[in-house]
């Protein structure tokens, strides 16, 4: 677990500032992010595989379930991409209609492969598209860095959640220290797009994960992210490190 350094507290709007490698504004970003996703889609799952070593799946559910997913619960997963983290839920909870799946990308949802009866529906993580106290889990796998404004996003999970429902976020962390910082950089940002220059055929893959990395390196700190998911009402907030750069962030509806 962490907690929280109120030396280094703020409230998250943007996740990071413009990456003007890619892109020179938020405007831009949002286009070309969603460009970028809606063109890699058929290609996701096979390079998250490499990157995952083919531990991604039982990652995603041990995660779910240490958050405090379980049958009976109606799920929403934000940013569902290609369906890896619903595919979980639908499995802890045994009833893949009482999941949920919500992406702006159409080509994500396109080529999302979920179990029959998952619901894919299009929308953002700033408007999602349900009505107030809709969902009894929320979880997020690997967007956090994608969305335009985390206080307004946290502001729509509390929203639609019922009282004493809960948040799981999963997202990688740069490490602090400079080796391991140094090393999964190197496999993020040169050995991951190389090897899908090699496994794909569209040429924009390569360039997703270097932005995958670039992305994860100029993140909001831990501390700010939790600190504005109190900010937006949310309780019991708290991080879970994985084999030192997978963080789990835990909040809560109040009742």
């Amino acid at each position: 677990m962490s907690d929280l350094n109120p030396l280094q507290e703020e409230i998250v709007h943007a996740p990071h500032s413009p990456l003007i490698q890619y892109y020179r504004s938020e405007e831009e970003r949002r286009s070309w992010v969603r460009k970028m996703f809606d063109s890699t889609a058929a290609d996701y799952n096979r390079i998250e595989t490499i990157l995952g070593f083919g531990t991604g799946s039982w990652y995603r559910r041990q995660a779910l379930l240490r958050a405090g997913m379980k049958p009976g619960m109606r799920v929403v997963d934000i940013g569902v991409g290609t369906g890896l983290v619903a595919t979980q839920a639908a499995l802890i909870l045994g009833d893949s209609t009482s999941v949920t799946g919500v992406d702006p990308s159409t080509g994500m949802l396109q080529h999302a492969q979920v179990p029959a009866g998952v619901k894919l529906v299009e929308g953002s993580a700033e408007n999602i598209p349900f009505p107030d106290n809709s969902f009894d889990f929320l979880s997020m796998g690997y967007a956090l860095r994608h969305i335009s404004d985390l206080s307004l996003a946290f502001a729509e999970f509390h929203r639609v959640l019922k009282p004493g429902g809960r948040v799981c976020i999963l997202e990688i962390t740069c490490p602090q220290k400079k080796i391991p910082k140094m090393l999964l950089k190197t496999y993020l940002r040169t050995i991951v797009p190389m090897l899908a220059k090699l496994a794909v055929r569209n040429g924009d893959t390569s360039v997703l994960w270097r932005y995958y990395w670039d992305s994860i390196e100029a993140c909001a700190s831990p501390e700010s992210v939790m600190h504005t998911l109190g900010s937006a009402g949310l309780t019991s907030v708290e991080r879970h490190v994985a084999m030192g750069i997978f963080s789990e962030y835990w909040a809560i509806k109040p009742l």
